[in-house]
């Protein structure tokens, strides 16, 4: 990461003229901006008082006033990315500890030539400007909700985030297995940007959305006029991604031809393009998703052995959200309140029943589906309430009820009549209410009852669904029947 000293405030600290002007000379020369102070006291006032901290501090050791250690505390306390440079004409081993342990970039012994000082400078400044951009970063994500993915509370999940935490600052390849729409890529986004490289390029590649051939193109690039329409140079993504991440998604629908020069990418760590003649260094962390079994794929002999044991050194596997206890109810609030805050809707609530209907439900499609299906809710839903008439038919089954049968014999071995009652009272409720879209009113009116005999009814049965209309509708009645 290079960064250009141009601009970048340095506070030297010096009880010797001569060097602080040295010093002053050699750095404003390479384009640092330098402030000086003459000993420990002026240079403690200044650090606490600035309004935007030094990204570095060259201080002497010893001074008449006081030590340097005690400038290292005091622009540790200001500010801890401030790197800190200590320099001594009393060189000992258990000075430079000392000095390193309590948070010292570099201990340098005098004299020193200056070109070696601007060298150490502008390593500083640039672990100060890394350590800035991931701050930045990390405050970014919090902002949008950490990055929009929630790990759930669930032990299931609790045993993926102990795996991302450890794992994250390694420089390793992770295969990341499961369902589709469990959160594959939002765990691949986590990894990265809790990384070293959450600074640098995050790239995604779909293994299975393109042909063989533009696939290796989209991969590691191709030169002008290597196939039909190569008008001009493209990097790759494996390039494009240097220094970052790349998320190889859907990685088992990878074609075998391409599964060797994969492999040899990653042993080697050198792309060559399509067209090209020479191949290119690349510094790339790579991850791998898939939603296959990819055992059985290798047993199968549609996938490599040698690449699986590459890409699955370390293994984070994403279980179904219906495996998830406990976090259906706690994704479905997180996605409604964001739908309903995108369309300016006031939905401030899930109701039982519908809780309970989600409950019940399988996700097959897992939190995507979930989000997607929140979406729909927040859309329809016509109170401050999401009720089970605003959930589709397959999870709410309101259009699922049959149209009970009057006439229906009575069974051998009988039956409790008032249940019989209540189930088709019931389903039919159900019915009118999916009929007029989940308008309490107009269900009652179908069903020839007052509102305020519907709301009776729904609470018998406990039953929270519809718009909930105002009570002065319960005045309302149908001229086809009383209240009860």
């Amino acid at each position: 990461m290079a960064t250009s000293p141009a601009g970048q405030r340095v506070l030297v600290v010096d009880d010797e003229p001569s060097l602080r002007e040295m010093l002053s000379i050699a750095l404003k020369r390479a384009g640092y901006e330098v402030v000086i102070e003459a000993g420990v006291r002026a240079a403690a006032e200044r650090l606490k008082t600035t309004l935007t901290p030094f990204p570095l501090v060259i201080s002497d050791l010893v001074m008449p006033d006081g030590s340097g250690m005690e400038v290292l505390q005091t622009a540790k306390a200001r500010s801890p990315s401030t790197e800190v440079i200590i320099m001594t004409a009393h060189s000992t081993v258990e000075g430079a500890i000392e000095a390193m342990r309590a948070g010292a970039y570099d201990f340098i012994v005098k004299p020193f030539s200056p070109r070696h000082m601007l060298a150490q400078a502008e390593k500083a400044i640039e672990k100060h400007a890394l350590f800035s951009e991931n701050q930045r970063l990390k405050a970014q994500l919090q902002r949008i909700g950490g990055q929009d993915l929630d790990l759930g509370a669930s032990p299931a999940m609790a045993t993926v985030a102990t795996m991302i935490d450890r794992v994250a600052t390694t420089r390793t390849t992770v295969l990341i297995t499961g369902e589709s729409g469990t959160g594959k890529e939002g765990v691949a986004r986590l990894l990265h940007t809790r990384s070293d490289r959450a600074g640098k390029p995050f790239r995604v590649v779909n293994c299975g959305a393109l042909p063989e051939a533009l696939m290796e193109s989209e991969l590691f690039g191709h030169e002008k006029g290597a196939f039909t329409g190569a008008t001009a140079t493209r990097p790759g993504l494996f390039r494009e991604a240097d220094g970052g991440t790349l998320l190889l998604d859907e990685v088992g629908e990878l074609p075998l031809a391409l599964q060797v020069k994969l492999l040899r990418v990653l042993q080697e760590k050198r792309v060559r393009a399509v067209g090209a003649d020479d191949e290119k260094p690349v510094d790339v962390r790579v991850l791998a998703a898939t939603n296959r079994e990819i055992e059985a794929e290798v047993k199968a002999g549609r996938f490599r052995q040698d690449l699986y044991y590459r890409l699955n050194i370390i293994r984070i596997h994403l279980p179904p959200l219906r495996d998830r206890a406990g976090d259906v109810s706690r994704l479905a609030e997180k996605f409604f309140r964001r739908f309903a805050d995108e369309m300016g809707k006031d939905v401030r609530s899930l109701s039982a029943d519908a809780l309970r209907a989600l409950d019940r439900y399988s996700f097959p499609g897992n939190v995507r589906e979930l989000e997607n299906l929140m979406e729909r809710a927040v859309a329809l839903a016509t109170g401050s309430a999401i009720g089970l008439g605003d959930l589709p038919p397959e999870i709410s089954g309101i259009a699922s009820l049959p149209t009970p049968l009057v006439g229906a014999d009575l069974p051998p071995e009988g039956a409790m009549l008032d249940e019989v009652l209540g189930e088709i009272e019931r389903r039919m409720i159900l019915q009118a209410l999916e009929r007029t879209q989940g308008v309490r009113k107009a269900a009652a009116k179908l069903l020839g009852i007052t509102f305020r005999s519907m709301r009776y009814r729904l609470e018998k049965h406990g039953l929270d669904v519809g718009d909930g209309a105002d009570e002065d509708a319960a005045r309302e009645t149908s001229p086809a029947s009383s209240d009860r």
